[in-house]
């Protein structure tokens, strides 16, 4: 079982050992469902979105992160062991260990073991993943299915309905608030505007 718990150094220029494409190629090479390969790069690309605010220098890392941050789900349904797989599966393709370390901080909720959240990509992380979910819940309610049409008073109803996209955990979602700095608005109304941005709806 790889665990790795060394803290991701701030302020430093990280290579990930794998390209953004390549990232994409390991996560469909373990996962075979389209929306896993949705998740994976859409979250990537809202890590990619926060990176270019808070650490430009290393983009790409943060959004190979973001792809697989789930890598593991699919084959391996496991809610405590989930990242754990993916340290191996990461270690057997050649990739940086800091990435299996940041993507099993998602997972510490579940796994008192693997690492908490430090560096500001696992706590960007952290907030991604779920609220990623939701928010594609209530722009598919749309219409018109597009991102243009997110507002902050639809989202923050449907995050306060628990039966609206139920699999989304709130509690999860405060976290990442929390985690960031933010309160609940706060934190809906920056991934608005980053979820706008990687649809090019801006």
């Amino acid at each position: 079982m790889a665990i790795y718990t060394d803290p991701i150094p701030e302020g430093i220029k990280l290579d990930a050992g794998i390209t953004v494409d390549g990232a994409m190629e390991l996560l469909k090479k373990y996962n075979d469902e389209p929306f896993h390969h949705e998740h994976g790069e859409t979250v990537g690309k809202l890590m990619r979105y926060y990176a270019e605010k808070y650490d430009p220098e290393n983009a790409d890392f943060w959004q190979i992160t973001g792809i697989l941050h789930d890598l593991d789900w699919e084959k391996w349904q496991d809610e405590v062991q989930h990242t754990v797989k993916t340290a191996d599966l990461l270690a057997e393709a050649g990739v940086n260990p800091m990435v299996a370390r940041a993507v099993q901080t998602h997972n510490s909720d579940h796994n008192p073991e693997l690492p908490k959240p430090q560096h500001k990509m696992e706590c960007v992380l952290w907030a991604c993943d779920e609220l990623s979910g939701l928010i594609g819940a209530v722009i598919r309610m749309y219409p018109s299915h597009s991102a243009a049409d997110l507002n902050l008073k639809s989202l923050r109803k449907k995050y306060k309905s628990p039966a609206f996209a139920a699999g989304c955990d709130r509690e999860n979602i405060a976290k990442g608030a929390e985690l960031n700095g933010l309160d609940i608005d706060g934190l809906l109304s920056s991934m608005i505007e980053a979820t706008k941005a990687i649809n090019g709806v801006l």
